[in-house]
């Protein structure tokens, strides 16, 4: 059964946009970045003869992102908001929430609030929500480990 979970894709628009928004807002790091090519048959994919260009980020011993962007097939545009069926979200740990809110908010980063603190169990929460510069829904959380 599953060992581990290895990385989060997302198909973009603007992959040369997207690796600046993740590796210069967000401090990862591209891990690798390779052409894919599917056979005319088709790949995993199920997209006969695809042409993609993938980009995987992280942190070094950490889960990883992959940004998809296909050259053929074009990519249609449209996204799900984050409350419909098939909406997905990353969700990055911050060591301090309100300056991570501040810093990115100063970038230019779309926030959906400003942070929001729970307690639970007697420790404090603090999420906030966001979105990548195509849309994609960002989650920053602080303190979620001393909740588990």
């Amino acid at each position: 059964m599953v060992t581990s979970v290895n990385h989060t894709g997302l198909v973009v628009a603007d992959l040369d946009k997207m690796v600046e928004f993740y590796t210069q807002q967000l401090g990862l790091k591209v891990l690798l970045s390779l052409d894919s090519n599917a056979p005319p048959e088709g790949d995993h994919t199920g997209i006969p003869g695809a042409r993609r260009k993938l980009v995987f980020l992280g942190l070094p011993n950490d889960h990883r992102i992959e940004l998809v962007y296909y050259i053929d097939p074009p990519a249609e545009p449209g996204y799900l908001d984050k409350h419909q069926l098939g909406a997905i979200h990353l969700c990055f740990d911050v060591a301090d929430l309100r300056a991570t809110y501040d810093k990115l908010s100063t970038q230019g980063v779309r926030f959906v609030t400003e942070p929001q603190f729970h307690e639970i169990g007697g420790k404090t929460l603090g999420i906030v929500y966001a979105q990548d510069p195509e849309g994609n829904w960002i989650e920053f959380i602080e303190g979620f480990e001393a909740i588990l």
